[in-house]
């Protein structure tokens, strides 16, 4: 596996997605080696929960530089991979029984030491792309972004087999990057529903819930990274909809990045009282808001999969999402959660209405949402259907010249 982040290091989706299908993969008796960036607080070379990770090169700088970044430390990544194949190769059960090896790259910024070492050993690569930069920013508009989409393109060419967590996801590669249709296969992201289901006493609750709204107030959740696809701007646009119906309803913020706009929008609004942005929290504070909340408001304008709301719905949080992308796929409209349209602040407040005045309908939707995660996302499946993958990429690769 290579990946650029890996838990600690964890920036968007991709690490906790690698980690937990690496883990599941380990489980099921697969050698897993992650070839990941550097991290000040873990160690370079380690084996967790039967995972072999391999850390080096630094991550590439946010802004400036970022691809020189990009191609140091895939540079950094070659020449570990190749160091880890030597020993592999040379291992002499693997060189007279041939067992499997393959190269499986997630997403663009790992593409140049994939595809080197794809071409020097003559292995096959698979590739998932977790996003694409056209989907991101709703178009291809600088420089910068015309060489990620063009890395992308040239990750899926390169690729044995792509695979994609939504249907949504499959038609943007192959419209978007010009993948073949056949060529993409559909595997869902996961979650373990049990960490959501630790003991949680109603005192315990109680003062927590106590640090973020009063008792009577209803509490409204987001967590995400503060870029316009993840749509927080829409969210604080439904709020006074919301407030004017429900006037003491609480709003929480969770997560990094730029928001010097939003919290302006807020004073504007005078909303100061009813919206608090808490930034970065660790994963044991934000499991337990999952559990503490009214409702987990998710409004994406682009969203590949929505593992946001599949934490929510294994948590009990009732949830309220935009039809963007994968969302339509991750929640059923009025059996696991609601559905509203994307980038419209009416459509969003009703929905959230809709969950806080009907609190029976709602209870019934977060049963039918447990039940969905833990039959249709656990790690366990999608692991047995990543590995049938694999294998069928083996035996072709086996089957046909190079």
């Amino acid at each position: 596996m290579f990946s650029w982040e890996y838990p600690p290091r964890i920036v968007g989706g991709i690490a906790r997605h690698v980690q937990e299908l690496s883990e599941a993969l380990a489980a099921q008796g697969v050698e897993v080696h992650v070839i990941t960036a550097i991290h000040p607080e873990a160690p370079n070379e380690a084996t967790e929960n039967g995972v072999h990770l391999h850390r080096i090169g630094t991550p590439p700088p946010p802004h400036s530089a970022f691809l020189e970044g990009v191609y140091a430390m895939n540079a950094a990544f070659e020449a570990r991979a190749d160091a880890l194949l030597q020993t592999l190769l040379n291992h002499k059960p693997a060189r007279t029984q041939r067992n499997p090896i393959l190269l499986h790259a997630h997403d663009w910024l790992v593409h140049p030491a994939a595809k080197t070492l794809k071409h020097r050993y003559k292995l096959p690569l698979v590739a998932t792309l977790h996003a694409t930069e056209h989907g991101r920013h709703g178009g291809v508009y600088s420089d910068l972004s015309r060489t990620i989409s063009h890395l992308e393109w040239e990750l899926g060419y390169e690729a044995w087999r792509v695979i994609v967590c939504s249907e949504f996801m499959r038609h943007e590669v192959h419209h978007t990057l010009n993948i073949p249709y056949d060529k993409i296969d559909t595997i869902p992201n996961g979650i373990h529903a049990e960490k959501f289901q630790f003991p949680f006493p109603e005192s315990e609750r109680a003062a927590f819930r106590a640090r973020f709204a009063e008792p009577s107030q209803p509490l409204l959740f987001f967590v995400g990274r503060m870029v316009r696809e993840k749509g927080a701007h829409v969210l604080l646009q439904a709020l006074p909809i919301v407030r004017a119906e429900i006037p003491n309803a609480k709003l929480v913020i969770v997560g990094g990045g730029y928001r010097a706009h939003l919290e302006e929008f807020v004073r504007f609004c005078h909303l100061e009282p009813a919206v608090q942005f808490t930034g970065f929290i660790p994963d044991e504070e934000l499991l337990r808001l999952y559990r503490v909340v009214d409702a987990a408001v998710y409004p994406s304008l682009y969203e590949p999969f929505g593992i946001v709301a599949l934490e929510a719905m294994a948590a009990g949080a009732p949830v309220v999402v935009s039809d963007a992308g994968g969302l339509k796929e991750v929640v059923r409209h009025e059996e696991t959660g609601i559905r509203t349209w994307a980038g419209n602040p009416e459509s969003l407040a009703w929905g959230i209405l809709r969950v806080l005045q009907d609190p029976a309908a709602t209870r019934q939707r977060v049963q039918n949402a447990l039940k969905a995660v833990q039959r249709d996302f656990n790690w366990t499946r999608i692991a047995q259907h990543t590995q049938q993958l694999y294998r069928k990429v083996w035996t072709e690769f086996r089957n046909t010249a190079w």
